[in-house]
């Protein structure tokens, strides 16, 4: 299990890029944090998360 936003969730051994096409996220409009790290959208297909990660998915909005 990984917690995602607070959230347990059953990830582990997943890559980013596999959870994102699971969920509801604009790839174009969020940003990821790993363990504190923040993780580039060029290693969402190969980043794997692992047991105990603590993810943060941020989305951004536009406005005015």
């Amino acid at each position: 299990m990984i917690r995602i936003n607070g959230t347990e969730t059953n990830a582990a051994g997943m890559t980013i890029e596999k959870y994102l096409e699971k969920t509801s996220y604009d790839k174009k409009r969020i940003a990821i944090e790993v363990n504190g790290n923040i993780v580039s959208k060029s290693q969402y297909e190969t980043f794997i998360f692992s047991e105990n990660d603590n993810v943060e998915i941020v989305s951004f909005v536009g406005g005015g």
